[in-house]
């Protein structure tokens, strides 16, 4: 089966008829985190030899029988064992798949993996299996992200203002790790103080490497293409998901949009600008008031419906996310230099 909701109480709470669990997507942070939760969950701790055992994806090509055995293997100390398998692919999903199908022994099996197709051989062996599920690790949305942020802070007794968990929630969420990595830093950056506002988040934070995601936005909505081609090969390569740099650029053009249509309502620019949440960021507030006076509202609404369309492509066809979404952010960094030349 495939686990699409809920999935903080399926993980804290597994299912003990539930043989084997897939976690795989495109937010490697975010696999890590449930994939050692998992761990947790059933075997209470993540470095148990008796309870916890870590099988290596070529030991599997090499040694099919080897999950099996790991499976049925005994637990002397009481408790049920999980076996973990990291960075899986379809080159062992035949053996995984034949494990799934009959499984043996009373172990939770793990296995992680990168974004699969939904055609790939190992996620449909998990999605169909009786006593198997898949479970997909997509970058956070902005809600689920605000919760993250929330629980993060609140478990150190900060409380945040509005408006900086807005700056917040716009800045992060592309890996659940450094999501979480940031949100420490804040922490320690707080020291004895209780509350964080916009400045506190500013000089924590404004200055850290997610900043270049800034410089993709704005160079997609000025036109620079070749900036779009450059930072977005940076972005990826550095382990930045395509689908949270789209989702990015997408909050942004709403934004544009957002601000464009209290305009038509009669609202000057300044008013305009100082209703969004979180107010445009100051290093930006120039060229935003640009891209405000290229992009009209029908071309802002053609853009939405593009970056939907480039998501969807991406999440449920067999193409690679990172083509289909550059290819999108190209395509919208074209209109803006056409729009520029009107």
């Amino acid at each position: 089966m495939k686990i699409t909701g809920r999935a903080e109480a399926f993980i804290a709470k597994p299912d003990p008829a539930l043989a084997a669990i897939l976690i795989y997507g495109p937010d490697a942070g975010l696999v890590r985190e449930r994939f050692n939760a998992l761990t947790k969950a059933v075997a209470g701790t993540l470095d148990d030899p008796f309870r916890v055992s870590e099988i290596g994806a070529e030991t599997l090509r090499e040694d099919p029988a080897r999950l099996g055995d790991e499976a049925a293997a005994l637990v002397f100390t009481g408790g049920r064992r999980v076996v973990r398998i990291r960075g899986a692919t379809d080159t062992v999903a035949d053996a995984i798949t034949k494990f799934v199908e009959d499984p043996v022994g009373e172990a939770l099996v793990l296995v992680t993996a990168d974004d699969l197709s939904p055609r790939s051989k190992l996620r449909l062996a998990f999605e169909k299996a009786d006593r198997a599920a898949a479970l997909p690790c997509y970058a956070d949305n902005e809600r689920d992200l605000e919760a993250v942020i929330r629980e993060t802070l609140k478990a150190a007794g900060l409380s945040i203002s509005s408006d900086a968990l807005s700056w917040l929630t716009d800045r992060l969420g592309g890996d659940r790790e450094l999501s979480r990595r940031e949100l420490e830093k804040l922490v320690i950056y707080m020291g004895d103080a209780k509350s964080i506002t916009e400045d506190d988040v500013f000089a924590c934070i404004g200055d850290t490497a997610a900043m270049n995601l800034d410089d993709l936005i704005y160079a997609v909505g000025d036109g620079d293409q070749a900036t779009v081609q450059r930072v977005f090969g940076r972005l990826t390569s550095e382990g930045t998901s395509a689908i949270s740099i789209l989702t990015s650029v997408a909050r942004h053009v709403l934004r544009l949009h957002e601000t464009r249509g209290r305009m038509s309502e009669g609202k000057n620019l300044e008013a305009a600008l100082m209703s969004l949440r979180p107010p445009v960021f100051f290093k930006f507030k120039t060229r935003f008031t640009a891209q405000l006076n290229k992009w009209s509202e029908p071309l802002l609404a053609r853009a939405i419906e593009l970056l939907n369309e480039a998501e969807m492509t991406a999440k449920s066809t067999d193409m690679p996310a990172e083509a289909v979404i550059e290819r999108a952010l190209i395509q919208l960094a074209n209109v803006a230099r056409s729009a520029g030349r009107r």
